[in-house]
């Protein structure tokens, strides 16, 4: 299990956290599957159990498991995990956006430069957004 990046500047849990978070959201640790436990995560990691237990509290605390006394933690059932991700990121992407508008660039300008950079990467599946953005520029329209 490859959770850390010791070139990383963010801290070891928080390294953790995130690897642990993507992990859920893409379905490969499955909702009420048992995490691994903090003392054999903490020796496959090398590093301090009290690291590892800071990461999971921080999952609990944001929802993403849920402890059972003597048993475990687990991964939690929530069909919502997902939508809320998406909200943070199309939030996160309306700020970039405003951001630029306040510099001068323009949605057009910055669409079109997001249309080619995933066409470079070629193979990928194009978000929703961006096929409805190609649709919508091939008919004239703009999105």
């Amino acid at each position: 299990m490859n959770l850390i990046d010791y070139h990383d500047s963010r801290p070891i849990y928080e390294q953790i956290v995130e690897n642990f978070k993507l992990q859920i959201l893409k379905g490969i640790i499955q909702a009420d599957e048992q995490m691994p436990s903090v003392r054999s995560l903490a020796i496959e990691l090398s590093t301090n159990p009290n690291t590892i237990q800071k990461a999971y509290a921080e999952l609990e605390r944001q929802g993403y498991i849920y402890t059972v006394k003597g048993r475990g933690n687990f991964v939690k059932s929530n069909t919502s995990m997902i939508e809320d991700k998406k909200r943070e990121l199309v939030g996160a992407i309306l700020e970039l956006f405003n951001e630029a508008r306040e510099i001068g660039i323009s949605v057009d300008e910055i669409l079109s430069e997001i249309k080619a950079a995933l066409d470079n990467i070629g193979g990928e599946k194009k978000p929703e957004a961006i096929k409805k953005y190609d649709l919508d520029n091939n008919g004239g329209g703009k999105a």
